[in-house]
């Protein structure tokens, strides 16, 4: 290796040469602040959201598995708002993840967005590149809920499933804070329980209400792979869309501008001016793009 080399420098070698606890280091440098420099094609990227208790991470493991069996190399960012120590809940669904994570051909980060109050999308890119850099074909984000921080988050995958479960009542309903229009699949998930295939035609009635609607449904179950084959085709040959592109460039645009306001240094000082009056809105907007 080279002499002079920075640490990061040498660790993102290791990396993109398959050494796994190098990649877990990089990975770790990228969120206190690291920006590597890399050129990568574009990845292929899949954001996985939707409630808790839907079986996104069992879902995800189907996933997987026959990803695997067709040679992939799949690495997952975990995204979890609740424990800033433990990565809560999307930590223990690691597990559920078929034991998959034991294999060569997977890797799990999680993330815990607590401990980022900046936001996510400073670093979120960079660890997409280094990944895909790594060779890890399929680079997977899997949030909790669909509110708007983890609308953001998923916003920076170029296609978005949407996990649903059959007790939701009105799916739609519960999804216009936005997801739904950035989601170009939306998976019923858990079709061996009561419900599911009632929540499934109500979901197909509420979308095809809009003639312009082109997102694809699937009823599955990830428990016993009914319908996991043909949500995997429909992932792989996944259409884009210029529109739902458009809201994902807005949120990712909009992610951004959140992670610099919460990162600029004088920010208490211009919320207290803001309180007392002695800057406007307009004012304080003009400070931040100066800085």
């Amino acid at each position: 290796m080279a002499l002079g080399l920075s640490v990061e420098s040498k660790l993102l070698n290791l990396a993109i040469n398959g050494d796994r606890r190098s990649l877990g280091k990089i990975l770790t440098k990228i969120e206190s602040g690291f920006e590597p420099n890399i050129s990568v094609q574009k990845p292929w990227t899949l954001g996985v959201t939707g409630p808790p208790g839907a079986g996104k991470s069992t879902l995800i493991g189907a996933l997987m598995s026959r990803w695997i069996k067709k040679g992939e190399k799949i690495a997952v960012l975990a995204v979890d708002p609740s424990s800033p120590k433990s990565g809560g809940a999307l930590l223990a669904d690691r597990i559920r993840m078929q034991g998959s994570e034991k294999s060569d051909s997977i890797f799990i980060r999680s993330i815990a967005s607590r401990n980022h109050p900046g936001g996510l999308s400073l670093f979120i890119g960079h660890m997409i590149n280094v990944l895909s850099a790594s060779g890890w074909s399929k680079i997977i984000i899997e949030t909790v809920g669909s509110g708007q921080s983890q609308t953001r988050i998923v916003a920076f995958a170029d296609r978005i499933l949407l996990v649903e479960g059959p007790d939701r009542g009105d799916i739609i309903q519960a999804e216009k804070a936005g997801i739904l229009e950035l989601a170009d699949i939306v998976a019923v998930n858990k079709s061996d329980m009561p419900n599911s295939e009632l929540a499934y035609n109500s979901l197909n009635s509420s979308l095809s209400l809009d003639e312009h609607n082109s997102i694809i449904t699937h009823l599955v179950s990830a428990l016993n792979g009914d319908g996991i084959d043909d949500l995997l085709s429909t992932i792989d040959e996944c259409p884009k869309s210029s529109e739902r592109e458009i809201l994902r460039q807005k949120e990712r645009l909009l992610s951004f501008w959140d992670s610099r306001l919460l990162n600029y240094d004088g920010l208490n000082e211009l919320l207290v001016n803001l309180s007392t009056g002695s800057i406007t809105l307009d004012e304080a907007v003009d400070i931040i793009d100066k800085r």
